[in-house]
């Protein structure tokens, strides 16, 4: 834990409060099995202590088997219920979603929706739940939308709320702007795109893609708790079990839409003035809304030029990579493939006059609002930190990630313009072959 605290994402936190650790307490054990691994002191002290509970605790894998993805984000969660229901000082509990949940919906309101099968029966799995399973894109989305069903009962009448925030992206601002540490949520879409791996992307750019700052994500989650707690002790919602607990969905598009087609081209403006010095290629993508289309061009575009570089590699004595990696980006694509190619409609009426009803100095506080959002700016400092956080690149090699990528625009369109002189020679040899 010390060692993640020395990470650059606690500068600030070290800076203000050098002290900081000795406020963390660490206790180590597991959700999927009762009673969690722990030691009965650290049961014990968690029964005395705890006031607040963020249950983020979750497989995220979209292509966790079934019987996995269920024992952890459903089964982990009731044990959490549970032991929830033991502390003697819990003021609230706030259970992270996501705002796909109930993706196989067009729509998607602030609300419970009706599972085909309940966590109870999830549990003895069989056959017919892999057909209802089915019914949406991975065992991700499908067991939270079974824990929300378990949650809607409240059997525990805790004062909890259900959080669902969207696709997550770098930082807007804390602790720096651009911020982030890992190629998952929208970052794995972008860099194949802009290191020049990804030359055609079956994508329709008018599609709205969902976007959330991950700081944003962080500040509305703690506003979510403070209105959780404050409405149970308001309205006594805890000893009223008709009350079904409030869901936030935590989402960009009803305020400040944002298309994929914009985010690429915004990204591509941030790229001819700062290119990556880890670019494999010049920056090219045909965007197709045609399987067929996108099938047929990948053999010249991505598996020709794959093979031949990986053959290459064999000659000169070095292991060969490229074609490894194209398959790991089909794989990528089509396994969030329902969330590129698809938009929702979201409601987050409670989300909006959770914002409201803050203080202005709580607002300057945690900023989560997507009213008047700046996504040119915001675009900029996510190209940036994809560029120093993921890349692992110097903002001192610009010079020669320009004088690069001025090589790699040469190189490509002297490429291309010997496969058009080639494809013309073909043709024309075609059609002298047949005497036309």
């Amino acid at each position: 834990m010390k060692d993640i605290f020395e990470k650059p994402l606690f500068d600030r936190v070290r800076k203000d409060k050098p002290d900081i650790m000795n406020f963390v307490k660490i206790i180590e054990g597991s959700i999927e099995e009762l009673p969690f691994c722990l030691s009965s002191i650290d049961h014990d002290w968690i029964i005395e202590n705890v006031n607040f509970v963020f249950h983020c605790a979750a497989t995220v894998k979209f292509n966790e088997p079934l019987h996995v993805a269920t024992k952890i984000n459903v089964q982990g969660t009731e044990n959490i219920l549970n032991l929830a229901k033991e502390m003697k000082n819990l003021k609230g509990f706030v259970h992270v979603s996501t705002a796909y949940s109930h993706c196989n919906r067009d729509e998607i309101r602030e609300q419970f929706y009706p599972t085909p099968i309940t966590a109870d029966e999830l549990r003895n799995m069989n056959e017919s739940i892999m057909k209802v399973a089915a019914q949406w894109p991975n065992t991700y989305t499908f067991t939270k939308a079974i824990t929300e069903n378990m949650i809607e009962t409240n059997e525990n009448n805790l004062p909890i709320s259900i959080f669902r925030p969207s696709i997550f992206s770098s930082t807007n601002s804390e602790p720096y702007p651009g911020w982030l540490e890992n190629f998952r949520g929208a970052s794995n879409t972008i860099i194949p795109v802009i290191i020049g791996l990804r030359r055609v992307f079956f994508l329709d750019t008018s599609i709205k893609w969902d976007l959330t700052p991950a700081d944003y994500i962080v500040n509305s989650l703690i506003s979510v708790m403070w209105d959780t707690v404050k409405s149970h002790q308001d309205t006594n919602q805890v000893k009223d079990p008709k009350i079904k607990p409030k869901i936030f969905n935590f989402v960009s598009g009803p305020d400040s839409p944002l298309t994929c087609g914009e985010l690429f081209n915004m990204m591509n403006k941030n790229y001819m003035e700062n290119p990556p010095l880890s670019s494999i290629w010049y920056k090219f993508c045909i965007f197709s809304t045609n399987s067929w289309v996108v099938y047929f061009l990948k053999f010249p575009l991505h598996w020709i030029p794959a093979a031949l570089t990986d053959l290459l590699l064999i000659i000169v004595g070095k292991s060969p990579r490229m074609m490894n990696e194209y398959s790991k980006d089909d794989y990528l694509l089509n396994t969030i493939k329902q969330f590129i190619t698809n938009e929702w409609t979201f409601d987050n009426t409670n989300t909006n006059e959770l914002w409201s009803i803050l203080s202005q100095e709580d607002r300057n506080l945690f900023p989560f609002s997507f009213k008047k959002f700046n996504w040119q700016s915001y675009n900029k400092n996510y190209y940036i930190g994809i560029k120093k956080y993921l890349l692992r690149e110097n903002e001192n090699d610009l010079e020669k990630a320009l004088i690069k990528n001025r090589r790699l625009f040469w190189i490509h369109y002297t490429v291309v313009a010997l496969f058009i002189y080639f494809i013309l020679r073909v043709v024309f040899i075609c059609i002298r072959y047949m005497g036309l």
